[in-house]
């Protein structure tokens, strides 16, 4: 083993560290906590934490790109289900409770927004998510008026239970179970109102950009 193996396993060892406790502080405290705090709760020193993070917006940065690779990390299970119906469960099931115990995230993304406002990763799932829409359609089991723009806005809604940190995520399936039954085709469904949302608005909304002006 070289002699500056050990160095770099700690380095990595210190930044995934790093992660860890600030998406913890950033829950508690928000994302503009103290990083000397930071430092206290990973067991380092302050700068090590400026030898991985230059300044506060390139951890921000990372905590984001690191949500966006979790998300992908769903992919294969959601798009793969064996019908159309269950991706739309596990999609809901799956990304809900990403959110719901990842609080600090929508403070994430508007940081970032500000940021760079072109930065747009999270448009790469639009296509995915008309996919499992459309398919569950076409089984007949969702709804024909459902969009992927609702799906992902009901994400948001079951999500925000980590509003209550985790008092309450044990009983959260109870809303998830009543969205689902809300989203089943059957004949007896009153028609949504109006027309959804296009989902380049809904993500510069859910990332507290301006979303163009909605035509009537």
């Amino acid at each position: 083993m070289s002699s500056s193996a050990s160095p770099r396993r700690d380095a990595r060892r210190n930044h995934e560290r790093l992660l860890v406790e600030a998406k913890k502080l950033f829950a508690e405290r928000g994302i503009d906590a103290p990083l000397d705090e930071l430092a206290v709760r990973a067991g380092v020193g302050a700068g090590t934490v400026y030898r991985h993070f230059p300044n506060r917006d390139a951890l921000v940065r990372e905590l984001y790109d690191t949500g966006v690779a979790e998300l992908q990390d769903f992919a294969p299970e959601i798009l793969g289900a064996e019908t159309g119906w269950r991706s739309v469960e596990l999609y809901l099931e799956r990304l809900a409770a990403w959110v719901a115990e990842s609080p600090y995230l929508p403070a994430v993304m508007r940081r970032v927004a500000e940021l760079d406002p072109s930065y747009r990763p999270g448009a790469e799932f639009e296509e995915a998510i008309n996919g499992l829409v459309a398919r569950a359609q076409a089984e007949g089991a969702l709804r024909d008026d459902v969009t992927a723009v609702d799906l992902s806005i009901l994400v948001d809604m079951l999500g925000s239970v980590g509003q209550y940190g985790g008092t309450y995520l044990p009983f959260w399936r109870r809303q998830l179970t009543i969205v689902l039954d809300g989203l089943r085709a059957r004949p007896d469904l009153t028609p949504l109102p109006g027309v959804g949302l296009d989902f380049a608005s809904f993500h510069d909304m859910s990332h507290r950009k301006t979303p163009p002006p909605v035509s009537r």
